[in-house]
């Protein structure tokens, strides 16, 4: 496609903002030999790493094997906003999970949020956890949206109070002309989510686990129990958890093609002077618009804007990244003409058909978890837990998203992506219109 480029990869973090000022580098071994463990966990994303975390805590003897580092993809590449809820509409899926089903994914939406503050605040994780955040109105029809958003919120539970912003009370913490008003709650934040990871990494580690990076899983061998092969090792396991997501490529065809990988792009821009930076966000919330390929920004502690968007199903980022992103970023900040972008990336998010996260069983002994559908920083910790759970026995959370049924992407592996491109393309039309 006109514009567009294949992302380029490699086995060490990407140029992000956040790869530059992670609180450490992880130099965990590759693994290289044949060993054996309660646990083997496939991916060092949120998923698998909170997974691990989960498990040591409950005293299971863990492996975690990544192929690059830890929190190389999704985990460590996103805009940082910590947002709750968890998949998208489970009404639709009432037949299957039952009402009481529907209230606890509900129910676990909340309380997604509140594992984070948890486990930041048991293990000391420096990672700029920051409470507050706004959905930003572009047109009146997105105001009605937000109301009703607001009323629903109340109604199942959540204890949090959302606040209806008009232009004006908007302006109090994202002083922008961009909007017509907006949706303010403190119940969703802002985090720095690499050192969010690499910390739960630390704390899996001070718990018993044995964490191996560049160390890509070749190979499943199912049988009672599991062996693990990589390049050059193996771990042979009671259980596995796969956790790779959208970078788990084709070692499970059948995961591979209800998953897809879309692209979305983040730049940083240098640090913005302090008089700046509270001028134009001066409640230092996370933001987001309610558009398919919507906006996403917030400052960062050295108080650089995070501006990111530009998601597509193509898999592909564009060929003037900084340079398509500046022209989202200045008609939302005019201000921000001609200060420098110091850092620009991408990264691929993994899709589902149906917007759910997608939890089941390859077998008794191998469970999996994907497809968070651009909206996993909070969900990741939860699927973790409920995962673990069911390990542990309690598999009561874990079977209600089992229950849920996903589907292959139509068109196969050649037709799935220009298929849905044109579909995001439809969406864009009506957002505009």
């Amino acid at each position: 496609m006109f514009g567009l480029k294949k992302t380029a990869e490699t086995r060490e973090h990407t140029g992000s903002y956040y790869a530059a000022s992670a609180n450490w580098q992880t130099a965990y071994p590759r693994l290289e030999n044949d060993i054996e463990a309660d646990v083997v966990v496939v991916g060092g994303g949120f998923t698998g790493v909170n997974t691990a975390v989960e498990l040591v805590e409950k005293g299971y003897d863990v492996v975690l094997l990544e192929a690059n580092r830890i929190s190389w993809g999704a985990s460590g590449r996103n805009g940082g906003q910590v947002i709750g809820g968890i998949g998208h509409d489970p009404e639709r899926f009432e037949k299957q999970i039952g009402a009481a089903g529907v209230k606890a994914i509900y129910r676990m939406g909340i309380a997604a949020r509140d594992i984070i503050r948890e486990r930041v605040e048991k293990y000391g994780i420096d990672c700029d956890l920051t409470w507050g955040y706004c959905d930003v109105a572009l047109k009146p029809r997105h105001l009605k949206q937000f109301a009703e958003w607001r009323d629903f919120e109340k109604e199942i539970g959540n204890p949090h109070e959302y606040r209806l912003l008009d232009r004006d009370e908007l302006k109090e913490y994202v002083n922008s002309d961009a909007y017509l008003g907006g949706l303010m709650n403190t119940a969703n934040g802002h985090v720095h989510p690499l050192n969010l990871c690499i910390g739960e990494a630390r704390a899996a580690e001070r718990g018993g686990a044995r964490i191996f990076e560049q160390s890509r899983v070749q190979e499943i061998v199912q049988g009672q129990r599991v062996r693990v092969r990589t390049d050059e090792g193996s771990v042979l396991a009671k259980k596995v958890v796969l956790a790779g997501n959208a970078y788990m490529g084709g070692l499970i065809p059948k995961l591979a093609t209800r998953v897809l990988p879309s692209n979305s792009s983040v730049v940083a821009t240098a640090p913005l002077p302090e008089s700046m930076a509270q001028q134009l966000m001066p409640g230092n919330v996370a933001v987001c618009d309610p558009r398919t390929a919507l906006d996403y920004f917030r400052l960062s502690a050295d108080r650089r804007m995070l501006f990111g968007g530009l998601s597509n199903y193509t898999g592909l980022e564009p060929k003037d990244l900084e340079g398509t992103i500046r022209r989202k970023m200045e008609k939302v900040f005019p201000e921000l003409t001609g200060i420098p972008i110091d850092y620009g990336w991408s990264g691929q998010m993994g899709i589902g058909l149906n917007r759910m996260p997608q939890l089941g069983r390859l077998a008794d002994n191998i469970a999996y978890i994907q497809a968070y559908s651009g909206h996993g920083v909070a969900p990741t910790h939860m699927m973790a837990k409920i995962t673990a759970d069911m390990i542990d026995g309690k598999p009561d959370d874990f079977d209600i998203f089992s229950r849920i049924p996903h589907w292959p992407f139509p068109g196969g592996k050649y037709l799935r992506r220009p298929a849905l491109a044109v579909g995001m393309a439809y969406f864009k039309v009506k957002d505009v219109l």
